[in-house]
């Protein structure tokens, strides 16, 4: 007698790798649990924030800025953040807000600044959200196959370098185990 699978697999939030519990009848009748651990992410993990915030503070560090960068998740939840020592304060609600917005919209802040300008269609939605920027320093961040499992956004210092900063976030985010 074969393995027929009882009922359909559970699937568990964690963020880790998802998670499937199958349950199989086995030749004596009795039931054995298989667990099947799936590639398919669709959110980012906490490892995998840390590295981008990291990557962003070393950036920094390195062209000698003080920064504050954060990462949220796939529905643009806080999932990490840091703030160098010596950066203004203010920027810390800008980068989160950054980063939200970029997963509100699944792209660079930086593009929606045209389209938000005086008579143009999205004129006033940083108004919308609880508030969000259209300036440069927020990039979506994408699986291999598009899909966006967060967002990075970086405030501190001039747009460029925000954006600079940011797009160290990202390169270690594609470059990182999934």
């Amino acid at each position: 007698m074969g393995r027929e699978a009882l009922a359909k697999p559970a699937l568990h939030h964690t963020d880790e790798p998802h998670r499937r519990d199958v349950w199989f009848f086995v030749e004596d009748n009795t039931l054995e649990r298989s667990v099947i651990m799936t590639t398919n992410q669709s959110d980012i993990t906490l490892q995998q924030a840390q590295t981008v915030v990291d990557a962003c503070m070393r950036r920094a560090e390195e062209i000698d800025l003080k920064m504050n960068a954060a990462v949220v998740d796939a529905g643009a939840n806080l999932k990490a953040f840091n703030r160098m020592d010596g950066a203004w304060l203010g920027s810390i609600d800008i980068s989160m807000k950054k980063a939200r917005t970029a997963r509100y919209f699944d792209m660079e802040t930086g593009d929606l600044s045209p389209m938000v300008q005086p008579g143009e269609q999205l004129y006033h939605v940083e108004f919308s959200n609880d508030g969000l920027i259209t300036f440069p320093g927020g990039i979506p961040l994408k699986l291999d196959d598009g899909t966006v499992v967060g967002a990075v956004g970086v405030s501190g210092s001039t747009v460029d370098n925000d954006q600079t900063v940011a797009e160290a976030g990202v390169q270690a985010f594609e470059s990182a185990p999934k």
